[in-house]
Protein backbone atom coordinates (compact mmCIF):
# COMPACT_ATOMS: atom_id res chain seq x y z
CA UNK A 1 0.00 0.00 0.00
CA UNK A 2 1.34 3.44 -0.93
CA UNK A 3 1.91 6.19 1.63
CA UNK A 4 -1.05 8.08 0.20
CA UNK A 5 -3.23 5.00 0.60
CA UNK A 6 -2.12 4.49 4.19
CA UNK A 7 -2.83 8.14 5.01
CA UNK A 8 -6.27 7.90 3.47
CA UNK A 9 -7.04 4.75 5.45
CA UNK A 10 -5.87 6.32 8.70
CA UNK A 11 -7.95 9.44 8.01
CA UNK A 12 -11.00 7.30 7.21
CA UNK A 13 -10.59 5.33 10.45
CA UNK A 14 -10.21 8.53 12.45
CA UNK A 15 -13.34 10.05 10.86
CA UNK A 16 -15.32 6.87 11.58
CA UNK A 17 -14.29 6.91 15.24
CA UNK A 18 -15.11 10.60 15.58
CA UNK A 19 -18.52 10.11 13.98
CA UNK A 20 -19.30 7.16 16.25
CA UNK A 21 -18.30 9.10 19.36
CA UNK A 22 -20.48 12.04 18.29
CA UNK A 23 -23.42 9.74 17.66
CA UNK A 24 -23.05 7.98 21.02
CA UNK A 25 -22.65 11.29 22.83
CA UNK A 26 -25.74 12.74 21.15
CA UNK A 27 -27.73 9.58 21.90
CA UNK A 28 -26.84 9.81 25.60
CA UNK A 29 -28.05 13.40 25.60
CA UNK A 30 -31.35 12.31 24.07
CA UNK A 31 -31.84 9.71 26.79
CA UNK A 32 -30.67 11.84 29.68
CA UNK A 33 -27.22 10.29 30.07
CA UNK A 34 -27.85 6.54 29.87
CA UNK A 35 -27.65 4.54 26.64
CA UNK A 36 -28.75 0.88 26.83
CA UNK A 37 -26.27 -1.62 25.40
CA UNK A 38 -28.75 -2.76 22.74
CA UNK A 39 -29.17 0.77 21.40
CA UNK A 40 -25.43 1.45 21.56
CA UNK A 41 -24.66 -1.67 19.52
CA UNK A 42 -27.21 -0.93 16.80
CA UNK A 43 -26.15 2.72 16.62
CA UNK A 44 -22.53 1.60 16.23
CA UNK A 45 -23.49 -0.50 13.20
CA UNK A 46 -25.50 2.35 11.66
CA UNK A 47 -22.62 4.73 12.22
CA UNK A 48 -19.74 2.55 11.05
CA UNK A 49 -21.35 0.68 8.16
CA UNK A 50 -23.57 3.41 6.73
CA UNK A 51 -21.94 6.61 8.08
CA UNK A 52 -25.27 7.83 9.42
CA UNK A 53 -25.24 10.92 11.64
CA UNK A 54 -27.73 11.21 14.48
CA UNK A 55 -27.30 14.96 14.87
CA UNK A 56 -27.94 15.51 11.14
CA UNK A 57 -31.25 13.67 11.28
CA UNK A 58 -30.17 10.54 9.40
CA UNK A 59 -31.45 8.40 12.27
CA UNK A 60 -34.14 8.98 14.90
CA UNK A 61 -34.86 7.28 18.22
CA UNK A 62 -38.57 6.55 18.53
CA UNK A 63 -40.26 4.37 21.13
CA UNK A 64 -36.92 2.90 22.21
CA UNK A 65 -35.70 1.87 18.75
CA UNK A 66 -33.59 3.39 15.98
CA UNK A 67 -35.25 4.30 12.70
CA UNK A 68 -33.49 5.60 9.62
CA UNK A 69 -35.03 8.63 7.91
CA UNK A 70 -35.75 9.36 4.27
CA UNK A 71 -33.14 12.12 4.41
CA UNK A 72 -30.55 9.70 5.76
CA UNK A 73 -31.27 7.16 3.04
CA UNK A 74 -31.08 9.73 0.25
CA UNK A 75 -27.79 11.05 1.62
CA UNK A 76 -26.43 7.50 1.72
CA UNK A 77 -27.48 6.94 -1.90
CA UNK A 78 -25.68 10.11 -2.90
CA UNK A 79 -22.51 9.07 -1.05
CA UNK A 80 -22.67 5.67 -2.72
CA UNK A 81 -23.17 7.36 -6.12
CA UNK A 82 -26.51 5.66 -6.76
CA UNK A 83 -27.14 5.41 -10.49
CA UNK A 84 -30.87 6.12 -10.35
CA UNK A 85 -34.31 5.61 -8.77
CA UNK A 86 -37.44 4.84 -10.79
CA UNK A 87 -40.91 5.12 -9.25
CA UNK A 88 -44.24 4.09 -10.75
CA UNK A 89 -47.78 3.55 -9.52
CA UNK A 90 -49.24 0.04 -9.31
CA UNK A 91 -52.47 1.00 -11.02
CA UNK A 92 -54.34 -2.21 -10.23
CA UNK A 93 -53.92 -1.60 -6.48
CA UNK A 94 -54.61 2.15 -6.44
CA UNK A 95 -57.97 3.73 -5.65
CA UNK A 96 -57.67 7.53 -5.94
CA UNK A 97 -61.26 8.07 -4.82
CA UNK A 98 -60.38 6.46 -1.48
CA UNK A 99 -56.92 8.07 -1.34
CA UNK A 100 -55.37 4.60 -1.47
CA UNK A 101 -52.10 4.31 -3.39
CA UNK A 102 -49.46 1.65 -3.94
CA UNK A 103 -46.19 2.66 -5.59
CA UNK A 104 -43.22 0.64 -6.78
CA UNK A 105 -39.69 2.00 -6.54
CA UNK A 106 -36.61 0.51 -8.18
CA UNK A 107 -33.17 1.58 -7.01
CA UNK A 108 -30.15 1.09 -9.27
CA UNK A 109 -26.97 1.30 -7.12
CA UNK A 110 -24.82 1.07 -10.27
CA UNK A 111 -25.30 1.31 -14.01
CA UNK A 112 -25.06 -2.46 -14.43
CA UNK A 113 -27.43 -3.28 -11.58
CA UNK A 114 -30.72 -5.03 -12.35
CA UNK A 115 -32.32 -3.00 -9.58
CA UNK A 116 -33.73 -3.46 -6.08
CA UNK A 117 -37.50 -3.17 -5.82
CA UNK A 118 -39.54 -1.85 -2.93
CA UNK A 119 -43.28 -1.21 -2.58
CA UNK A 120 -44.97 1.44 -0.51
CA UNK A 121 -48.65 1.80 0.28
CA UNK A 122 -50.61 4.56 1.95
CA UNK A 123 -54.23 5.29 2.69
CA UNK A 124 -56.07 7.30 5.36
CA UNK A 125 -55.92 4.35 7.78
CA UNK A 126 -52.12 4.12 7.91
CA UNK A 127 -50.90 7.72 7.72
CA UNK A 128 -50.80 10.43 10.33
CA UNK A 129 -53.80 12.78 10.38
CA UNK A 130 -51.28 15.54 9.72
CA UNK A 131 -50.63 14.29 6.17
CA UNK A 132 -54.14 13.22 5.17
CA UNK A 133 -54.66 14.11 1.54
CA UNK A 134 -51.00 13.47 0.67
CA UNK A 135 -51.22 9.68 0.61
CA UNK A 136 -49.68 9.33 -2.83
CA UNK A 137 -46.54 11.22 -1.77
CA UNK A 138 -46.34 9.17 1.43
CA UNK A 139 -46.59 5.96 -0.59
CA UNK A 140 -43.80 7.17 -2.89
CA UNK A 141 -41.51 7.96 0.04
CA UNK A 142 -42.19 4.57 1.64
CA UNK A 143 -41.48 2.75 -1.62
CA UNK A 144 -38.22 4.62 -2.18
CA UNK A 145 -37.13 4.04 1.41
CA UNK A 146 -37.78 0.32 1.22
CA UNK A 147 -35.96 -0.02 -2.10
CA UNK A 148 -32.97 1.95 -0.78
CA UNK A 149 -32.82 -0.19 2.36
CA UNK A 150 -32.77 -3.32 0.21
CA UNK A 151 -30.14 -1.92 -2.13
CA UNK A 152 -27.73 -1.05 0.67
CA UNK A 153 -28.55 -3.84 3.12
CA UNK A 154 -30.14 -1.77 5.89
CA UNK A 155 -32.25 -3.87 8.23
CA UNK A 156 -33.52 -0.95 10.31
CA UNK A 157 -36.98 0.24 9.30
CA UNK A 158 -37.46 3.83 8.19
CA UNK A 159 -39.54 6.40 10.05
CA UNK A 160 -41.79 7.06 7.08
CA UNK A 161 -42.64 3.38 6.55
CA UNK A 162 -44.30 2.89 9.91
CA UNK A 163 -46.76 5.76 9.90
CA UNK A 164 -47.69 8.02 12.79
CA UNK A 165 -46.60 6.00 15.85
CA UNK A 166 -50.09 6.69 17.20
CA UNK A 167 -48.98 10.22 17.90
CA UNK A 168 -51.84 12.60 18.53
CA UNK A 169 -52.23 15.50 16.16
CA UNK A 170 -53.23 17.70 19.03
CA UNK A 171 -53.20 21.45 19.07
CA UNK A 172 -51.24 23.14 21.83
CA UNK A 173 -53.68 25.93 22.49
CA UNK A 174 -56.14 23.41 23.88
CA UNK A 175 -53.94 20.91 25.70
CA UNK A 176 -50.37 22.02 25.98
CA UNK A 177 -50.09 25.77 26.31
CA UNK A 178 -51.63 27.95 29.02
CA UNK A 179 -54.46 30.37 28.33
CA UNK A 180 -53.76 34.06 28.18
CA UNK A 181 -53.96 35.70 31.62
CA UNK A 182 -55.95 38.87 32.13
CA UNK A 183 -52.75 40.93 32.65
CA UNK A 184 -51.59 40.20 29.09
CA UNK A 185 -48.83 37.70 29.89
CA UNK A 186 -48.60 34.47 27.88
CA UNK A 187 -49.36 33.95 24.22
CA UNK A 188 -52.43 35.49 22.66
CA UNK A 189 -54.83 33.25 20.77
CA UNK A 190 -53.37 34.51 17.49
CA UNK A 191 -49.87 33.45 18.53
CA UNK A 192 -51.11 30.09 19.83
CA UNK A 193 -53.02 29.49 16.59
CA UNK A 194 -49.86 30.23 14.62
CA UNK A 195 -47.91 27.80 16.79
CA UNK A 196 -50.55 25.11 16.27
CA UNK A 197 -50.35 25.67 12.52
CA UNK A 198 -46.56 25.28 12.52
CA UNK A 199 -46.79 22.05 14.52
CA UNK A 200 -49.32 20.57 12.12
CA UNK A 201 -47.62 21.79 8.97
CA UNK A 202 -44.21 20.40 9.89
CA UNK A 203 -45.44 17.36 11.85
CA UNK A 204 -43.77 18.31 15.13
CA UNK A 205 -44.37 16.71 18.51
CA UNK A 206 -46.37 19.18 20.67
CA UNK A 207 -44.84 17.89 23.91
CA UNK A 208 -41.30 18.40 22.64
CA UNK A 209 -42.18 21.81 21.23
CA UNK A 210 -43.52 22.82 24.63
CA UNK A 211 -40.32 21.71 26.35
CA UNK A 212 -38.23 23.58 23.81
CA UNK A 213 -40.39 26.70 24.19
CA UNK A 214 -39.93 26.67 27.97
CA UNK A 215 -36.17 26.36 27.57
CA UNK A 216 -36.04 28.99 24.82
CA UNK A 217 -37.98 31.53 26.89
CA UNK A 218 -35.86 30.80 29.97
CA UNK A 219 -38.84 30.10 32.23
CA UNK A 220 -39.89 27.19 34.42
CA UNK A 221 -43.34 26.99 32.88
CA UNK A 222 -44.90 28.70 29.88
CA UNK A 223 -47.33 30.41 32.26
CA UNK A 224 -44.37 32.58 33.25
CA UNK A 225 -43.48 33.58 29.68
CA UNK A 226 -44.44 36.98 28.35
CA UNK A 227 -46.36 37.45 25.13
CA UNK A 228 -43.27 38.87 23.42
CA UNK A 229 -41.17 35.87 24.49
CA UNK A 230 -43.65 33.37 23.08
CA UNK A 231 -44.09 35.39 19.91
CA UNK A 232 -40.31 35.46 19.41
CA UNK A 233 -40.19 31.70 19.94
CA UNK A 234 -42.96 31.07 17.41
CA UNK A 235 -41.16 33.19 14.81
CA UNK A 236 -37.90 31.34 15.53
CA UNK A 237 -39.62 27.94 15.30
CA UNK A 238 -41.31 28.75 11.99
CA UNK A 239 -38.08 30.03 10.46
CA UNK A 240 -36.07 26.98 11.56
CA UNK A 241 -38.75 24.53 10.41
CA UNK A 242 -38.76 26.09 6.94
CA UNK A 243 -34.98 26.24 6.59
CA UNK A 244 -33.89 22.92 8.13
CA UNK A 245 -36.62 20.70 9.56
CA UNK A 246 -34.23 17.81 10.22
CA UNK A 247 -31.98 19.97 12.39
CA UNK A 248 -35.06 21.19 14.26
CA UNK A 249 -36.19 17.61 14.85
CA UNK A 250 -32.79 16.81 16.34
CA UNK A 251 -33.13 19.78 18.67
CA UNK A 252 -36.63 18.69 19.72
CA UNK A 253 -35.48 15.09 20.22
CA UNK A 254 -32.96 16.32 22.76
CA UNK A 255 -35.93 16.87 25.07
CA UNK A 256 -37.17 13.27 24.83
CA UNK A 257 -35.69 12.42 28.22
CA UNK A 258 -37.38 15.33 29.91
CA UNK A 259 -40.91 15.77 31.10
CA UNK A 260 -42.90 18.59 29.60
CA UNK A 261 -43.12 21.54 31.98
CA UNK A 262 -46.27 21.91 33.96
CA UNK A 263 -48.81 24.25 32.44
Amino acid sequence: MTDAGKSHRIEHTRNSKDRLLRNLRFARQLLGGTLPHRLAESLTVLSNEFTFSLSNGDVQLINGSWYVTHTGLVRLARRKKCSGIHVEAVQSLCDPTANRFVLKATVYPSKNSSGFVGYGDADPSNVSPLVRGAEMRVAETRAVNRALRKAYGIGVCSVEEVGSFDREAQCPQERKFPPQPANGNGASRTVRDRLCQIIRQHQLDPNLVKSYATDFCGVKTLRDATRDQVQTFVTHLADWAEKDRNALLCQLNSYLGQKAGAA
